[in-house]
């Protein structure tokens, strides 16, 4: 097994700046401000070209048993239980505290190996402030600066040495699609494919339950779900198996309207979960049932489609509206969001798990349609239906013709046309033919883009 090691302490010591020093990443979000990480973040460094999983944690404040920051303490003790080393850090300009005490009681009861770091040690090694951390009883304190990389590959040499020896099962071998065909005697056997996760973004507005579908899927309490809109702040991946197949799950922060995003911190967690969607195969959008259709669910929705991803509409809470409010819920979706009309609808429960089949069947196919493979005569012959079913309107003394068509890439579908004068072709013919081509090719749940390229004519006179 891949070890895992967790970094863990009290808000504001540097835990967020470390995991992205030790990940060579900007994965988690780093501010000047206390408990600003909440879930549980993960995370691969490689030591001796040896893979290890690191997690970095929320502030620990395990004496306060109530509200967000008790569950940020639910979180970072699932860490410790799951770890085979825990640094725990500390901060030299604060020096010792209270709370550092209780973490360190707590962690000592463990029975984890423990590796004790003061951070914030910019060029003070060896300072007599040091000393006090002995109290904690973690052995010998080692000093470094997360900030700066002072002394991170010594301690990485620390980690290394700490970590049980690695076990020869650890190598990561290729995995083959189970139903791979056999090569014919005496062909030569194709190579193995690794089968890739399918990435899955849970996007929507702050508070309509996007942390607890998260837990629900995956059956345990992954992510932070908490009655206060904003609980995350980061995007969190989480993977996870259904069925067989691989999945990672990412759960976004909420999307507020512009004019309400007033923290820098805030921006940034704008600006993950936007990168969260553009990385993502699939986005879930998530509605509230109990508060209709706002502006901004709009807007996340228009963003997934410009950023071409597939889509799959969610409305959760559906438990909670009567049957007037279920159809005026429809009937805003169809009002509000008529752009993504090729996208399947699912009214589900987080809560209860009530519809997360249906959610996750429509998901896989919303997946397999944005990476469908199109054949250049298939694709042709669907043209030539289409056209002949209506043609084109006549723009003043010329017609567009289109003759035949290719597949200029996928997710999402692109579908290059190449005729004469199709400059001209008006954009409700082009929503004509998608609609044709969606239904040809079953392209249900991701975006169509459809190309022109007009052919130019060898006796025209360039005057």
């Amino acid at each position: 097994m891949t070890p895992i090691v967790s970094l863990v302490g009290r808000p504001n010591v540097g835990k967020s700046t470390l995991f992205n020093r030790l990940t060579r990443s900007r994965d988690a979000i780093v501010a000047d401000m206390p408990g600003l990480t909440r879930d549980r973040h993960y995370g691969m460094l490689r030591m001796a070209d040896r893979p290890v999983i690191v997690v970095d944690t929320g502030g620990f404040e395990p004496v306060v048993d109530t509200g967000i920051v008790h569950q940020m303490a639910r979180q970072t003790r699932q860490a410790i239980a799951e770890s085979d080393l825990v640094v725990f850090l500390v901060d030299l300009r604060t020096g010792l505290s209270p709370q550092d005490l209780h973490i360190a009681a707590e962690l000592r009861k463990t029975g984890k190996p423990i590796l004790l770091a003061v951070n914030k040690a910019e060029g003070r090694h060896g300072h007599p402030a040091l000393a006090e951390f002995h109290e904690l009883g973690l052995g010998e304190p080692f000093s470094i600066s997360a900030a700066h990389g002072d002394s991170v590959p010594d301690l990485l040499e620390r980690i290394l040495a700490i970590l049980p020896p690695e076990q020869p099962d650890e190598a990561v071998e290729p995995v083959v699609e189970p139903e791979a065909a056999l090569p014919e005697p005496g062909a030569t056997p194709a190579p193995p494919q690794r089968v890739h996760s399918l990435r899955l973004a849970i996007a929507g507005r702050p508070n309509v339950g996007k942390s607890t579908l998260v837990n629900a899927l995956v059956g345990e309490e992954r992510v932070i779900a908490f009655d206060m809109p904003g609980t995350t702040r980061d995007a969190i991946e989480v993977p996870f198996e259904r069925d067989g197949r691989k999945f990672i799950l990412i759960d976004t922060a909420g999307l507020r309207r512009k004019g309400k995003v007033f923290e820098a911190v805030e921006k940034f967690s704008v600006i993950k979960t936007l990168q969260a969607i553009e990385q993502a195969n699939v986005v879930v959008l998530l509605l509230d049932a109990t508060e209709g259709v706002s502006d901004q669910d709009a807007h996340i929705a228009s963003f997934a489609v410009e950023a071409g991803r597939a889509l799959v509409l969610a409305a959760n809470k559906w438990d909670a509206v009567d049957t007037y409010g279920r159809e005026r819920l429809m009937v805003a979706i169809r009002q509000r969001l008529p752009f993504v009309s090729f996208a399947r609808f699912h009214s589900i429960s987080a809560r209860t798990g009530a519809g997360l089949n249906g959610l996750m069947k429509s998901v896989i196919a919303a997946h397999a349609a944005a990476y469908r493979k199109l054949s250049t005569p298939k694709l042709t012959r669907a043209i030539i239906e289409a056209v002949a079913q209506q043609q084109p309107p006549r723009v003043g003394p010329v017609r567009p013709k289109l003759r035949y068509a290719h597949q200029g890439g996928t997710n999402p579908p692109i579908i290059v046309i190449h005729g004469s004068a199709l400059d001209r072709v008006p954009a409700t013919y082009t929503r004509y033919l998608e609609g044709q081509l969606r239904e040809k090719f079953d392209l249900t749940g991701t975006p169509l883009r459809v190309e022109y390229r007009s052919s130019t004519n060898p006796y025209a006179r360039d005057d």
